[in-house]
């Protein structure tokens, strides 16, 4: 049985009615810029994460490059996060003119490791960015404790996450900047590329909105340097019509993480578990094991699609060579992105998928 690594397809299937009716409502009114559909996104999606304000963005590169904007990070301050994400994390600080300082990750958790986080902190450090990756939780609310007294923000990266917990606390809302994506594989897709910043500071939600607007707070008034960065309304309308269905769709992931844990014990895996101190919405499931390059192949001979987030560590990548950092440098991350393997996640996935997928597994490590 093929086994897709995501099915879009059958997701828009069971929505089809409400998509197309969102759709066909956006191109009645004609109004694909700024429309209604947008504000009425963002104002649900404040409501569904707890905060004051969210505002709709093209994409979650750009949530993370705003944030980092607003706040006001620029040359000579450093901004520290890990090197096991997709490179936007990065590039945010970059892009403004920072430097990038990678600490390594939990060998469990794969999230921020605290200790080596505060082992990082200079005087010219303006910001953390935690990635809650794979859709778990990273320790946010014991990273604002610790930056807090130290007037350093925390920008928390919530494109693998939306809805996870910690602490009891949505994650997003913990810090001063949650940023989210909304591509279309996340928990929560378009049918393009998409993003939301939220927060609860009113000054910082302005900045962001003004800067993503071409930096107009009004009509051919431009007050900052700005960006286009404003969410399509036939993307805002195709998230309306799926966010109400974004805890279900959490709740299953979460089912089928437990199910992949009770059909692989035994097998020379470590699945990734979520965090003991939070929830989790399982974007990814995700496994160590040696031969992990062999396995992918495997597992694709049988027709399961399986990926690798990440493999490659962003400090070792050629963009940042000027930093100077060398193999061995962070090297929990670096063995942790040798060996992780995702497997097939999505809300639609059935237990014979898991299943057989497991099974592929069994197989692959009886014939290792």
């Amino acid at each position: 049985m093929p086994v897709p690594f995501v099915d879009l397809g059958s997701q828009y299937q069971a929505l089809r009615k409400e998509i197309d009716q969102s759709i066909e409502g956006v191109l009645t009114r004609s109004n694909f810029i700024m429309g209604d559909e947008v504000g009425a996104f963002e104002a649900a999606f404040a409501k569904m994460t707890g905060t004051r304000h969210a505002i709709a963005l093209a994409s979650g590169t750009d949530a993370l490059s705003l944030a980092v904007q607003a706040i006001g990070i620029g040359p000579g301050d450093e901004v520290i996060t890990v090197p096991n994400t997709w490179i936007s994390t990065a590039f945010a600080a970059t892009h403004a003119g920072a430097k990038v300082v990678f600490v390594d990750i939990d060998p469990d958790t794969h999230q921020i490791d605290i200790g080596a986080m505060e082992a990082a902190i200079t005087p010219r450090t303006k910001a953390i960015i935690p990635v809650h990756l794979y859709g778990h939780p990273a320790p946010v609310d014991r990273i604002v404790e610790i930056c807090r007294p130290q007037d350093i923000f925390v920008i928390e990266d919530v494109a693998q996450a939306p809805l996870a917990e910690c602490g009891g606390r949505k994650v997003g809302t913990i810090g001063d900047i949650g940023c989210f994506s909304f591509y279309p594989s996340k928990n929560l897709g378009c049918y393009g590329d998409g993003g939301a910043a939220i927060t609860n500071n009113d000054k910082m939600a302005e900045r962001i909105r003004v800067l993503a607007n071409y930096g107009q707070p009004e009509r051919y008034t431009h007050t900052k340097i700005g960006w286009n960065s404003r969410l399509d309304t036939l993307q805002a309308g195709i998230l309306l019509a799926k966010l109400d269905h974004l805890p279900e769709w959490n709740a299953m992931r979460r089912q089928h993480a437990a199910t992949y844990d009770a059909a692989l014990e035994g097998l020379p895996v470590k699945p990734s578990r979520a965090p003991k101190y939070g929830q989790s919405v399982f974007h990814l499931y995700v496994v160590e094991l040696e031969q992990r390059n062999a396995a992918q192949e495997f597992l694709g001979s049988r027709g399961i699609m399986a990926q690798i987030h990440y493999p490659s560590p962003i400090h070792l990548q050629a963009c940042y060579q000027d930093l100077n950092y060398k193999k061995g440098d962070l090297p929990i991350a670096e063995t942790v992105m040798s060996n992780v393997l995702s497997l097939p996640m999505y809300p639609e996935l059935t237990i014979v998928q898991i299943e057989t997928v497991c099974a592929a597994m069994r197989e692959f490590f009886e014939q290792s």
